[in-house]
């Protein structure tokens, strides 16, 4: 059975770990159909057993509705696996066409349909505009243990809704009929594959066009004349992943209600290089704030909580490392852009941010505050070359873990 894998009670039992590791979806051992896709790939070195790769697909339609967060936030929290990397992409004539090819494998009939109804929405919706944008899609790496199993009971099934909100497909997906059965509406959410096989083909296929078709889209939204369009710099900050939760996808969730566009997504560690750079204007503050000593102890703080790493404690090429903290870098895109992200952002300090901010909802402290928004325009391009957004770590990840035996 290939990348759309139509599973029923007698075809795929689960095992002992995943039962006990994944929430319990009755649906997820019943007659359905998902096209998954899955991405194995282990930490850097020995490949764990049963470690593996799974990847998702974000839908163009669920990118235009701002449902980005809300997927994040299940995938994360309901999964436990790490998120690794991720990449935005104006899919082409020629990978969408690639892509779609490899869709139909069912020979059952009523299966069949379900697969030749997701190739033909990938064929319609990856490519051409809608209302002034172009298609765009957030592809997205996860690993950990039983990574595919997890992440099919998570995106749940296509057909035979129950609109429970269990799934993620359940809460943003549609999958609509006419009383004689004809499927009137249909949209998936969220995209994935369940075979291995299916999986590395595809990860494989997509690294292949992640430069080409990848990266920062400048150019796949239509502003009116008078827009004052600008990019804006988000880092969802480290505190956001130290166990698996909802608050990478809820913070991106509020970000949502500036009505801004994400055209860069990039799953980062900070090297202490980079860390000290970013933050390199915020030294002379707190030096004259708190004197010299205590200012650049407190700098120092910063830069270990983003890097992990304390810059008078680290040298040579540990210096220029990723660091151990991981944070996602996201390029917002608009007109206002910057002031809009920094209203919904908050003040520094969540104690003086307004209800409803995001500081005010995830923030800590002052340093543990969630999030960090460019306060200019200016700044943007000067931190996101620090943090070089445009990066592709998609492909040596993927390329890396399916190299390793």
């Amino acid at each position: 059975m290939d990348r759309l894998a139509c599973h029923s009670r007698r075809e795929k039992q689960l095992t002992p770990g995943s039962a006990q590791s994944t929430f319990s979806d009755p649906f997820a051992v019943s007659i359905f159909c998902i096209h998954a896709v899955d991405l194995s790939k282990p930490r850097w070195g020995t490949r764990m057993p049963n470690e593996e790769l799974s990847y998702v697909i974000v839908t163009p339609y669920s990118m235009r509705k701002s449902r980005t967060g809300g997927i994040i936030a299940r995938l994360i929290s309901r999964t436990g696996l790490d998120l690794v990397t991720s990449r935005m992409f104006a899919p082409s004539a020629e990978l969408t066409k690639r892509y779609a090819e490899t869709i139909v494998t069912e020979t059952e009939p009523r299966h069949r349909a379900t697969q030749e109804l997701i190739r033909d929405y990938v064929l319609k919706n990856f490519t051409g505009k809608v209302n002034g944008q172009k298609a765009r899609v957030l592809f997205l790496v996860l690993r950990g243990e039983d990574a595919i199993e997890k992440i099919h009971r998570t995106i749940g099934h296509i057909v035979h809704e129950r609109t429970s909100g269990e799934t993620i497909r359940d809460t943003f997906g549609d999958y609509i009929t006419d009383d004689s059965g004809k499927v009137i509406y249909f949209e998936p959410a969220a995209l994935a594959a369940f075979d291995p096989k299916a999986v590395e083909r595809d990860l494989k296929l997509w690294v292949e066009f992640s430069d080409s078709d990848g990266g920062i889209l400048d150019h796949v939204i239509e502003f009116p004349k008078e827009a004052k369009v600008e990019k804006s710099l988000v880092l969802i900050k480290p505190d956001n992943f130290k166990f698996p939760n909802q608050r990478p996808g809820g913070v991106i969730e509020v970000f949502s209600r500036t009505g801004l566009f994400i055209i860069g997504f990039k799953v980062h560690r900070m090297s202490v290089a980079q860390a000290e750079e970013f933050y390199g204007p915020v030294l002379p503050v707190l030096e004259d704030k708190l004197g010299a000593q205590k200012g650049r102890n407190a700098w120092e703080d910063i830069v270990e909580f983003m890097a992990g790493g304390r810059p008078s404690a680290v040298n040579g090429d540990q210096r220029n490392a990723p660091g151990s903290e991981k944070c996602i870098a996201i390029v917002y895109q608009g007109d206002d852009a910057v002031r809009k992200i920094r209203e919904v952002l908050g003040p520094t300090d969540p104690a003086k941010a307004p209800p409803g901010s995001i500081r005010k909802e995830f923030g800590q402290s002052i340093m543990i505050n969630a999030a960090h928004a460019s306060d200019s325009a200016e700044n943007a391009k000067r931190e996101m070359a620090i943090v070089q957004v445009d990066e592709n770590n998609f492909k040596p990840l993927i390329e890396s873990f399916y190299a390793r035996p």
